[in-house]
């Protein structure tokens, strides 16, 4: 199948979402090319710096932005910045621009007018509007220009956020739209979702709709914003930054905006006057409350004592956080149940004004969801991915309701005097239980169950054992499963909290490197939750020092170092699929594995000092061993610099913040794949299983090396204390570090032969037995476990 190539992308306006777009296009090992306006004041013939310095300081933000944009900081030098006025002409080489400017129609205009003039026949054009309608931003354009424009509506943070609203306009050709998706999903790794040209499409006309309903509840029960965001915060399927929190990160001028611009557009919406601004809201654009930009919008921190407080919408003053107690009880009793369709039952069934107000907000929206329908979107399923991808929502609005009973849902909107769709209700006629069954979810326009469109890289954990055959694993215990992934692949899969090491999982590493050594050609280890592995299990680790069980923690610490090995090892090649936090063992398991498959978003490093303890499953070896792999044979390198970065690494616990920075920090392997989309994780680590099962898998030969031995200590050791007098440091700190120098050297005598893996290990053992048993390292585990960050004692 032929498809259109993208190499170079322009991206016109270097704003928040201007940069946001252009990193994650250099992410995606694009070229870019990155306008905006010369500076006012700024003559034509100033130097070129000062007149691209508008999109050169965007470009400078946007490497020292925190949540990051770009993968690694060497993406940027993929982005070349310059202006309208100088430029504009090197659009001719792009194969699609994305227009990011001000949401003014007129100024969109005037620069598609611009841009019409100098690109090349082929190229398309895209804006990047949150809800201005193509048919008014391309009106004055040649039809040959309609035909490649669009609307790419990313959302932010660009890099982070995965729904790509794609919307046609009536002359955009189909072609240039099937190009369009397929960049989007392919080459950015975003979930497409095709909406219609109606006024801030798919996600912002639900999403905003909730929130307004949110706000209309909250005055009509006299709640607060922590009331609110008790609700409708993980309780309610939706994020920890819930309403209030969200609308302050997102802006609340921006909120504003697109909330006016529904209104206005709106006009014969039945709830068009939901969409109103209430006069609080216009009081805080006007005085500045903007949210996390202005440094207060409905919350605040306060500069003085460090609490949050809550802003008072009468007087605009702020007021010490508080809230209904009852209501934070629920909400915490809530958010404690696993199952998502079990904390929406739980929570509208509620007693009190909590769960009452929770149930109007969830039906209105839901309601408001179903009608729209058709008019948004084709299909129920484009809404809930909207919501899903584009406000982190567990369920979309459809999924949701299915979770609360379809019929019973129903019944109570019916008892309430809420009128339903005409659709819903001949659905129900038919006797149709649920929006989604099997893999088919309910048309409304052919009034029957359709099959649901499903690329068959998204695989999960329960499709996967779908495609083995088998109905139950074929090992298993309380802390993992191994099931047949098919094609001859093994998949294992932990079950811990969190995916956290214990004795179960190491038990089952090790039984399940030896089922896929006789049976399988591959294995792969796909986990499923929030993060892949966040460590081994700190409470066993705190009970056995606790009670001086030294044996039995050694004999764990040993297993997990051999399990390890084992993968490392194995006869058939071994892929791990990290994700999210990938932390300690986690990251232990996969520096043991003989490929990675990334999540993008994978967030790795060995952090065990901040428990006080070291790696302890091979962690110490295996990372400087990965690091001395590359050079070549007879090659003379300084052994001590590359141990002082390993040292580095994980002395302070240096954590990358993607997989390709984890590629950087040598943590994951430059040849280590990355998926851009999570969705298609574990089938692109089983097919790096596969495809090194098929071309001639060898397990690796184990090596040794000469290391600094007791000079290399030393120096280290001078390192340390130079950062302890410096107070970057404690003693315990110093003593950890000294530690895992001690190791990394190869011990005093590392310089006088080549040390061994198995000598390594032995040194890694006994370091960390030895810190498991000092007061400081045992207050520091205690204090994780009850506090879940680190302390500095």
């Amino acid at each position: 199948m032929t498809r259109r190539v993208f190499r170079e992308i322009g991206v016109l306006g270097s704003g928040v979402m201007g940069m946001g777009i252009a990193a994650h296009c250099a992410n995606a090992g694009l070229k870019v090319l990155l306008l905006d306006i010369v500076p006012p004041g700024v003559a034509q013939g100033a130097p070129k710096a000062e007149r691209n310095r508008i999109a050169a300081e965007s470009l400078k933000r946007a490497l020292q932005a925190k949540p990051a944009s770009f993968f690694h900081p060497s993406h940027a030098r993929l982005v070349e910045v310059g202006n309208f006025e100088d430029d504009l002409e090197r659009l001719k080489r792009c194969d699609l621009v994305i227009e990011a400017v001000v949401e003014r129609l007129d100024i969109k205009r005037a620069l598609f007018e611009r841009v019409e003039r100098v690109i090349g026949p082929e190229t398309i054009v895209a804006s990047n509007t949150s809800g201005l309608r193509i048919r008014d931003m391309v009106d004055g354009r040649s039809e040959a220009f309609r035909k490649r424009f669009l609307v790419m509506h990313f959302f932010n943070p660009v890099r982070y956020m995965k729904l790509l609203e794609v919307v046609p306009g009536a002359d955009t050709d189909q072609s240039v739209l099937e190009a369009v998706i397929q960049f989007g999903r392919e080459v950015l790794g975003k979930g497409i979702v095709v909406g219609k040209d109606t006024p801030n499409f798919i996600g912002n006309r639900i999403g905003v709709y909730g929130m307004m309903v949110t706000i209309e509840e909250m005055l009509r029960a006299g709640l607060t914003p922590e009331d609110i965001d008790a609700l409708t915060g993980p309780a309610m399927g939706h994020p920890k930054s819930a309403t209030f929190r969200t609308a302050d990160l997102v802006g609340i001028d921006t909120f504003a905006h697109v909330a006016r611009n529904c209104y206005e557009a709106l006009v014969d919406d039945d709830e068009r006057e939901v969409f109103r601004l209430p006069s609080f809201i216009e009081g805080m654009v006007e005085r500045k409350l903007l949210g996390e930009k202005t440094k207060g919008g409905f919350y605040r921190k306060n500069e003085k004592t460090g609490e949050i407080e809550t802003l008072n919408f009468t007087t605009f003053e702020y007021r010490p956080k508080g809230g209904d107690e009852s209501i934070a009880k629920l909400s915490k009793s809530i958010g404690k149940i696993e199952d998502v369709g079990e904390r929406l039952r739980k929570l509208i069934r509620a007693e009190g004004k909590g769960g009452e107000v929770a149930w109007r907000i969830l039906a209105r929206t839901l309601l408001y969801a179903s009608k729209r329908v058709g008019e948004i979107a084709d299909d129920i399923l484009s809404i809930d991915n909207a919501m899903k991808w584009g406000y982190n929502w567990e369920l979309g609005p459809f999924e949701a309701w299915d979770a609360l009973g379809f019929e019973a849902t129903i019944e109570r909107m019916e008892k309430e005097g809420m009128l339903l769709p005409s659709w819903i209700r001949r659905m129900r006629e038919k006797g149709a239980p649920s929006f989604y069954r099997d893999g088919e979810m309910w048309s409304f326009r052919e009034e029957r169950y359709v099959p649901m469109p499903r690329d068959r890289r998204e695989l999960t954990v329960a499709l996967a054992r779908k495609a083995g055959g088998r109905e139950k694993p074929l090992l298993a215990n309380g802390g993992a499963e191994a099931w047949d992934f098919g094609d001859g692949i093994l998949g294992l899969t932990f079950k811990t909290k969190a995916n956290s090491i214990d004795a179960e999982v190491i038990e089952m590493l090790e039984q399940s490197v030896e089922l896929a050594e006789r049976e399988f050609r591959g294995m792969v280890i796909a986990n499923e939750g929030e993060h892949f592995c966040v460590g081994a299990n700190l409470f066993a680790i705190v009970v056995a020092a606790n009670q001086g069980q030294w044996e039995e923690l050694r004999r764990t610490v040993k297993r997990l170092q051999n399990a390890v090995q084992r993968m490392k090892y194995a006869k058939v090649p071994i892929v791990a699929a990290p994700f999210g936090m990938t932390l300690g063992g986690g990251l232990e398991i996969c520096l043991g594995a003989t490929a990675v498959q990334a999540a993008a978003e994978t967030y790795a490093g060995l952090v065990e000092v901040g428990v006080g303890l070291l790696p302890g499953g091979g962690g110490n070896l295996n990372l400087l061993w990965r690091a001395l792999e590359s050079i070549p044979e007879g090659q003379h390198v300084n052994v001590y610099e590359v141990v002082t970065q390993v040292f580095k690494n994980i002395a302070l616990a240096r954590v990358a913040t993607s997989a390709v920075e984890a590629q950087a920090f040598g943590y994951f392997r430059r040849s280590d794949g990355v998926s851009f989309d999570r969705g298609r994780l574990i089938y692109e680590a089983k097919m790096r299983a596969i495809g090194l099962a098929e071309s001639g898998y060898h397990p690796p030969v184990p090596r040794a090396y000469v290391l600094p031995g007791e000079h290399g200590i030393a120096t280290l050791q001078m390192l340390v204390r130079t950062l302890v007098q410096a107070g970057q440091a404690t003693e315990h700190d110093a003593k950890i570090a000294i530690k895992i120098a001690h190791v990394l050297c190869g011990g005093v005598a590392g310089h006088t032969h080549e040390v061994t893996e198995e000598e390594m290990l032995d040194l890694e053992c006994e370091a960390f037995l030895s810190l498991a048993g000092e007061p400081k390292s045992i207050e520091r585990m205690q204090y994780m476990l009850m506090h879940n960050k680190p302390l500095r004692n």
